[in-house]
């Protein structure tokens, strides 16, 4: 089965990582949607990539981490997109997760690096265990010691392996990482047939991102991918083959 993932929703319909982004993920059919935490000043775990919220609304320069949930509602960052939009503010994990339906498999990104986030780890565990949502949903990182700690914290979880940049033999770097990982999501600009069936061989289901156009998805599904982050309704919202 290829399972393709929303990338922070259907931003092509609205802003990315945010209610309404999610709703039209949902609408095109999507059944696997990724999005971005982080933490609050006051530790509410909150729907975003960026670190802060100048590239939604330029006189945001504050960070998240330097903000309070109740700051950070008072910020628009809709207007930008559209006027439709304006006065959306960015979303709780929890309001996701009232949301989106639990037969839809969530990945959901620790967003560790460059700010770290002490205790994000439990933060999002506690949540998920409050919607009953810990066999439905990956927890990715690029910050592999966060992987590590939720590991530790709940052994049993998904976990998914990010990879920005080629390294020699990732899935051997993975599999002596120690840690229970069903997935690796490369950067998809580096990824072959050899690197799928390296992944593959070792058991890894492989999940590239993020996917622009149909010509390289095709050549992705060519290699055996299991699946693809994409911000292409086309192809995250096509029936899982």
């Amino acid at each position: 089965m290829v399972l393709n993932f929303a990338h922070r929703g259907s931003l092509t319909d609205a802003p990315e990582n945010t209610l309404p982004a999610f709703l039209h993920a949902l609408d095109h059919g999507a059944k696997a949607i990724e999005l971005d935490v982080q933490l609050t000043k006051d530790g509410a775990l909150v729907v975003c990539h960026d670190h802060t919220l100048k590239r939604f609304n330029p006189a945001a320069t504050k960070r998240i981490k330097d903000c309070t949930l109740a700051e950070i509602k008072q910020i628009d960052i809709g207007s930008t997109f559209s006027e439709a939009y304006q006065g959306l503010t960015l979303a709780t994990l929890e309001e996701v997760l009232d949301l989106v339906p639990p037969d839809v498999l969530l990945n959901i990104e620790i967003k560790n690096i460059p700010v770290l986030y002490e205790g994000i780890e439990q933060r999002l565990l506690d949540c998920l265990k409050q919607y009953n949502r810990m066999e439905t949903v990956i927890i990715s990182s690029f910050d592999h010691v966060a992987l590590e700690k939720v590991q530790q914290l709940a052994p049993d979880m998904d976990l998914g392996m990010l990879f920005h940049y080629r390294i020699l033999r990732t899935w051997d770097y993975v599999r002596e990482s120690g840690l229970r990982i069903r997935s690796i999501h490369p950067n998809q600009v580096y990824v072959d047939q050899n690197f799928v069936q390296q992944c593959k061989a070792l058991g890894y289901e492989v999940y590239p991102y993020t996917v622009l156009s149909k010509s390289r998805y095709e050549e992705l599904l060519s290699y055996g991918v299991d699946g693809t982050f994409t911000n292409l309704p086309s192809i995250f919202g096509q029936p899982n083959a």
